[in-house]
């Protein structure tokens, strides 16, 4: 049965095919790419590592090769095509049906819930990677990637999730439907019936919102929701409570209790007069949506919010190919993403400079290469002066003597262990002829030496200098490969949860990767 899923396809182009590619001349040159280079793009070794993710497969129906699984996913990824769509793609489109090697076919080669499944184990067996890793070798063969020292550079983008993002009435509202429904499922039962037996109140009805019918701009109305809402929660915890030792100790139960828990953990909290209320301010890690619980609330700049994920790339300069990818949480900082990219980026080879915005100042690879000795290309972070005051870089800063130098020549010692700086003293301040023009403070001013202040100081040449900037206007080429990436993928999330989003990522960053090879080919 393995050696069934290997995909066998003729290398010369038939009569047919040869009529549709000479079609495709402007416009689908990458369906002609896939067809002319499908042999190489999956190779005796991507086909046997395929097929290998399907070792625990039952035995049944004839089996789907798995190489012809995967080009379907990267035409999925380069028309945006859902499971349904390709699936009538692969029967319908000549193009499909050439690249997939099924011209003769009248039927689709797969199913909806083939694809699905293919994409799972893809996700699993970590392929999606692999295969993302063996566009940039296929492009090396056209002679587009091979340098031992590689030019990197970073970048992310907003990705709105796929899931509801909800306020604290409809995410307790939410997981208490889902607790009723896997308590009628697990009891083969009717949700009403669960609904009557618990004497829980809001559930059921068309919405929270609208069983609770208030005046939603009156804080005391709202006082009184919540705990309305929060004594049905009582209530089916006390039923719960009083059910067999085998329904309490289900899996599926003990999921929906978990979720249930967490939301009100993180958004409710004892009112000092009596009762619960709204939790003021924002838990760590709050959960925005109970349909998928990776999501985030997060900030793309102080004034771009988003509400799911940050899609990240490391792009090589010389080749403007994505070398790695990753999707984290958007609250999440992006110096952090910088640990997931960084193994990934390495396989290539060694890192000789690494451009990058703010954001990735404060990843750890950044300050080791730069004690390295290699090139971070990036404008350092500089606090905001006053308006008309001196800026931090009026002073003058000595990191050899530990001292900082005001524009009035008076040096003062830089101390401090965790958070150093220089205190200018305050008599000093007062008689100092540029005191309006450096600070209001009554207690002098101080200037924050950061943890990184060589490396900041050094970055100065890429804002201050005319070629430090257009050396830094390079990473305009990560921006158009995120870009690119993007306007395929569009701003909305395909999938819920992490895991499916970066490979959503990596399929469309091969497309990327392919059609440098195509333009390499040509």
């Amino acid at each position: 049965m393995t050696n069934n899923r290997h995909w066998e396809c003729p290398v010369s182009l038939s009569k047919k095919e040869k009529l549709i590619c000479s079609k495709l001349k402007n416009h689908g040159k990458l369906f002609v790419f896939l067809r002319n280079h499908r042999h190489a793009i999956f190779n005796d070794e991507i086909n046997q590592q395929l097929i290998a993710m399907y070792a625990d497969h039952p035995k049944g129906k004839p089996p789907v090769p798995a190489a012809q699984l995967a080009m379907a996913t990267l035409l999925q990824s380069y028309e945006q095509k859902s499971d349904a769509g390709a699936t009538l793609d692969a029967m319908f489109d000549m193009r499909w049906k050439m690249v997939l090697n099924c011209l003769s076919d009248e039927t689709a080669p797969f199913s909806q819930g083939t694809l699905c499944d293919f994409r799972h184990r893809l996700i699993k067996h970590n392929m999606d990677v692999i295969l993302l890793e063996h566009t940039v070798n296929i492009a090396k063969e056209f002679g587009g990637f091979g340098h031992q020292q590689l030019r990197i550079a970073l970048d992310s983008a907003p990705l709105q999730g796929a899931g509801r993002v909800e306020d604290t009435f409809n995410l307790v509202g939410h997981a208490l439907e889902l607790l009723i429904d896997c308590v009628a499922h697990i009891k083969q039962t009717s949700e009403e019936k669960i609904i009557a037996q618990t004497r829980v109140k809001l559930i059921g009805k068309s919405s929270i919102k609208a069983a609770l019918d208030i005046d939603w701009s009156d804080p005391n109305e709202k006082y009184e929701a919540i705990n309305t809402l929060l004594l049905d929660v009582e209530r089916l915890q006390q039923w719960l409570e009083a059910q067999p030792n085998d329904i309490r100790e289900h899996k599926a139960l003990k999921e929906c209790l978990l979720l249930l828990e967490t939301v009100l953990e993180q958004n409710i909290e004892p009112d000092p007069d009596g009762g619960s209320r709204i939790k003021q301010g924002t838990a760590a890690e709050r959960r925005i949506s109970v349909s998928d619980k990776d999501m985030r609330h997060g900030r793309k700049s102080s004034s771009r919010t988003i509400n799911g994920f940050k899609q990240h790339i490391a792009v090589d300069l010389e080749s403007k190919l994505i070398l790695a990818t990753c999707v984290r949480p958007a609250n999440e900082p992006e110096h952090k993403a910088s640990r997931l990219l960084k193994p990934k980026v390495l396989n290539y080879g060694s890192v000789s400079e690494l451009s990058i915005d703010r954001g990735y100042l404060a990843a750890d690879w950044t300050v080791e290469l730069y004690h390295e000795g290699k090139n971070v290309v990036a404008k350092p972070w500089t606090a905001p002066a006053a308006p008309g005051k001196f800026s931090k870089k009026s002073f003058s800063i000595d990191l050899v003597g530990l001292s900082v130098t005001c524009p009035n020549d008076i040096a003062v010692p830089i101390k401090g262990k965790k958070q150093k700086q220089a205190k200018f003293p305050v008599n000093q301040c007062n008689e100092c002829m540029y005191k309006s023009k450096c600070t209001d403070a009554r207690n002098g001013r101080v200037v924050s030496i950061h943890a990184n202040e060589r490396m900041m100081q050094d970055l100065a040449y890429y804002v201050e200098t005319t070629p430090g900037r257009a050396d830094a206007r390079e990473r305009v080429k990560v921006e158009h490969s995120l870009a690119s990436v993007c306007n395929r993928k569009g701003p909305r999330a395909r999938y819920r949860g992490l895991r499916l989003n970066e490979f959503d990522l990596n399929r469309t960053a091969m497309i990327t990767n392919l059609h440098i090879s195509l333009n390499l080919a040509a």
